[in-house]
């Protein structure tokens, strides 16, 4: 998963596509990248790091117009190391376009290949963005050859996008002299929101980041729409896909989101105060509340169904760990592997909320449970009598396509186990998983609309219905690799949306 935000204005846009990238920094970290248009010409500046570390103030002066683009990348496929694989991505032809993209394609090899034997087109990284982005030009260059660039030929390019690209995409590109293009896959498994102030049209991944940056949440990009935004700031937009339907991910509203954001209709905060009311009837059935003497949340986006689930059961909600927030990534030293880092870098315990305790522990979701197993350890070594731990997610048994960097299911602590064996992997008392109906209904009851989800990484069904065990396998050679600590991170690395 990525954060991706696009402008059309009529003041320059540096400073406010920065301004984005810094809302959307919880969504990825390891490289970022803002491109801005003035004269038909691209300024692009994009490398390896921290918004803050990549922009400085030579940089910002370096990117005049007033349209643009930016990405906060986290790296899902291809190589995270390499500087050509930051985003955004550019082409010559036609007309000049830059892209960038959050999600995953689940057909890119294929693709490539026939980008190179058909298409002609050549493709220089192993990134799928830029696969993705060449197909956009293929098809842009079929649908205006012998006519000018409007509204309708864009549309008629992302029709033949649709039918080519498999997989998770939300997209914003902007085409040199004409305007700012934004979609999103047909199934609408990646959010993507626009939103406006005054002359000035915004579309970001995320809905705080239009109200971070002072502009109005106007809707989302529905599945399967395109939305064109010429240079004069008119809004064009049409549904390019021929049966689109809307089943978001739902991990986005357990943990990757911020909890202040909206996502098709439905607040995230919300969404994790449902899954702690639909936990707390769940460990009833499990473990005696009266057994219980205090819940303690792991940081950070656990922390309303950790709320929520102590106030049902009238259990007292303490703060336990404080996250060290200044904890960066692994280095990697030439001659060196990648040295481990321990969870107890990340947090540390406040003994006198647990000693002579029996604790229960409440976390967003458990992927491969070495990082649970160490909480654990933290918590008994800090004088608790029995320790307990809740999931606010079921258990996640299944590889993810669609942009996730969850690890191969083998090692996915729960894929293949009962309950009460990855209880005994973690050595908690206790273990008690949200369902996987009990999430969906949660969530899914904020919003009516929605008549699914993509929940594949806890029921193994995966909405595109394209996925076989071969495509899971060649998606898994193109993960991005680390170390074990780096892989268990996946989703632990990002700073927390309330840290972000």
């Amino acid at each position: 998963m990525c954060g991706i935000v696009g402008v059309v204005s009529n003041a320059p846009v540096n400073q406010l596509i920065y301004d984005a990238l810094l809302l959307l920094q919880h969504r990825g970290q390891d490289a970022a990248g803002i491109v801005t248009q003035q004269e038909r010409k691209f300024f692009m500046h994009k490398a390896k790091g921290m918004v803050r570390d990549v922009f400085r103030t030579r940089n910002m002066r370096a990117l005049p117009g007033n349209c643009g683009l930016g990405q906060a990348r986290y790296p899902t496929a291809g190589n995270a190391y390499s500087e050509e694989e930051a985003q955004p991505f550019y082409v010559n032809a036609p007309f000049g376009i830059v892209l960038v993209h959050n999600g995953n394609l689940t057909n890119a090899h294929a693709l490539k290949a026939e980008l190179f034997s058909t298409d002609h087109r050549h493709t220089n990284t192993e990134s799928d963005s830029e696969v993705l982005l060449n197909v956009l030009a293929h098809e842009l260059e079929r649908s205006t050859r012998g006519v000018p660039l409007n509204a309708s030929e864009v549309f008629a390019a992302v029709r033949a996008v649709h039918k080519r690209v498999r997989g998770s995409y939300a997209v914003v590109a902007l085409i040199a002299g004409y305007g700012l293009l934004a979609f999103r896959d047909p199934y609408g498994i990646r959010p993507l929101v626009m939103g406006r102030s005054g002359d000035t049209v915004m579309v970001a991944s995320e809905s705080v980041t239009l109200e971070g940056t002072g502009h109005e949440f106007e809707r989302n990009v529905q599945p399967g729409e395109a939305v064109f935004i010429d240079l004069q700031g008119q809004v064009h937009a049409e549904q390019c896909a021929e049966s689109p339907r809307l089943n978001p991910c739902i991990f986005e509203y357990v943990y990757l989101a911020r909890p202040d954001s909206v996502m098709d209709g439905i607040s995230v905060y919300q969404a994790r105060l449902n899954l702690g009311e639909a936990l707390a009837k769940r460990l009833v059935s499990t473990l005696p509340p009266s057994g219980v003497d205090v819940v303690i949340p792991i940081p950070e986006s656990s922390r309303p169904s950790a709320m929520q689930l102590a106030q049902l059961l009238g259990i007292p909600y303490r703060e336990g760990f404080v996250k060290n927030r200044y904890v960066g990534r692994t280095f990697i030293m030439p001659g060196q592997g990648v040295r481990k880092k321990s969870v107890r870098q990340k947090l540390n315990a406040i003994a006198s909320e647990f000693k002579d305790r029996n604790v229960l522990l409440v976390d967003d979701s458990i992927v491969r449970g070495t990082t649970s197993r160490e909480i654990v350890q933290m918590a008994r070594d800090a004088g608790a009598r029995k320790v307990y731990l809740a999931s606010a997610a079921p258990p996640v048994r299944y590889p993810n396509v669609y942009g996730i960097d969850m690890p191969t299911k083998d090692e996915l602590v729960a894929h293949g186990r009962t309950v009460e064996e990855i209880r005994a992997i973690i050595g908690c008392d206790a273990l008690i998983y949200q369902d996987v109906d009990g999430m969906k209904k949660a969530i899914g009851s904020l919003n009516p609309a929605i008549h699914g989800f993509d929940a594949s990484c806890f029921d193994g069904v995966y909405v595109t219905g394209d996925i076989s065990e071969g495509d899971i396998a060649r998606l898994n050679e193109r993960r991005v690799g680390g170390s074990e600590d780096d892989a268990d991170s996946s989703r632990l690395a990002l700073p927390n949306a309330e840290a972000a």
